[in-house]
């Protein structure tokens, strides 16, 4: 059994302040206003540790990282 991680935003909570979006542009693009548009939701191995730091530095919680089993 392998934990896929997958990444989505809280849009009501979001105040479009772009953080995310310049700590993983690799999975998060901004919009015209500074909200975040995500581009893959399922977090690759390798930017897990980037997009933890992203979720973390979130201002207002609602950037989230969640686990679902597969």
């Amino acid at each position: 059994m392998t934990s896929t991680k997958t990444l989505r935003v809280d849009r009501i909570t979001c105040t479009g302040q772009g953080l995310c979006g310049e700590l993983l542009p690799e999975l998060i693009d901004l919009d015209e206003w500074g909200y975040p548009v995500i581009k893959d939701r399922d977090v690759p191995d390798h930017l897990r540790t980037h997009a933890r730091r992203a979720v973390t530095a979130c201002p207002l919680l609602a950037l989230h990282l969640d686990a679902d089993r597969t």
